[in-house]
């Protein structure tokens, strides 16, 4: 599926909406991939604001989980640069990037199945243990269930609990930006539901959040911004409501999706 592409170099149009300002996280000009000689991006461009929420949709293979994972430093950045409240990150290993205020929550595998909500918590906080009960009653304010049930073992947990530790335990460092991979994957429309509420709730806590998502409809209705990116290069941009509304962004990205979807969460 082929879109246009933004054919402008201005900043204004390929980060339409975003607000006046130094951005505290920036993409520019993302080449990246897994393997040598193939990119999956080819120029990804994104700028979030503190405070924002930005999403990340997209047709399958767009490369919007590839742009996270190159944030993060999971996937190596070829050219272009990542920065940092203005301080270059590219290519930065994981763990000195969680030091620096980048939170990651990946789509599977993203809890210690045999420890309790409690430890994982603790290995999110591996860096500065002394931080622990400081940072627990600030998750805890924000998902009081994590509180009454911390010794559970997350292995026990159903799939909407699992991703809420995941997201507790990226949030532990007190990170400034927290990047969400498909955190509504596999669950049921409740559930996804449920992960967009707390998505905005970590958001309204004062925490900037990039999030990718599949269920496009529902992401941007509770997004600030959005970026819309097809065969890894940005295809379109602008607030969420708007692109939500948008006849070329309908017809190309959401299509029956946005029916469908609208349906399954009872049109919320």
């Amino acid at each position: 599926m082929t879109a246009p592409v933004t054919s402008t170099a201005d900043r204004d149009s390929t980060h339409r909406g975003a607000p006046a300002g130094e951005p505290l996280l920036a993409a520019t000009d993302l080449v990246a991939g897994y393997l040598p000689g193939v990119d999956i991006l080819g120029g990804c461009d994104l700028v979030v604001h503190p405070g924002e929420l930005v999403g990340i949709i997209g047709p399958n293979g767009a490369g919007k989980s590839t742009l996270l994972k190159a944030l993060f430093g999971l996937v190596t950045v070829r050219s272009g640069s990542v920065t940092l409240k203005g301080e270059d990150i590219t290519n930065h290993r994981a763990d000195s990037l969680v030091r620096r205020g980048v939170g990651f929550v990946p789509q599977n595998n993203n809890v210690f199945p045999s420890l309790s909500i409690e430890e994982n918590l603790q290995m999110g906080l591996y860096q500065a243990p002394k931080r622990f009960d400081e940072r627990f009653d600030f998750i805890v304010d924000l998902f009081p269930t994590l509180g009454e049930r911390r010794k559970q073992r997350a292995g026990s947990l159903s799939g909407g609990e699992r991703q809420m530790v995941a997201m507790a335990r990226a949030l532990m460092m007190d990170p400034s930006v927290l990047l969400l991979d498909e955190p509504s994957a596999g669950l049921s429309p409740v559930r996804q539901d449920e992960t967009f509420i707390r998505t905005r709730k970590i958001n309204k806590a004062g925490v900037s959040i990039v999030i990718v998502e599949q269920n496009a409809r529902r992401c941007l209705q509770i997004c600030d911004r959005a970026y819309v990116l097809d065969q890894g290069r940005n295809a379109y941009s602008g607030p969420g409501r708007e692109l939500m509304n948008d006849p070329k962004v309908i017809e190309l990205y959401l299509g029956t999706l946005a029916t469908d979807v609208e349906a399954a969460t009872g049109g919320h």
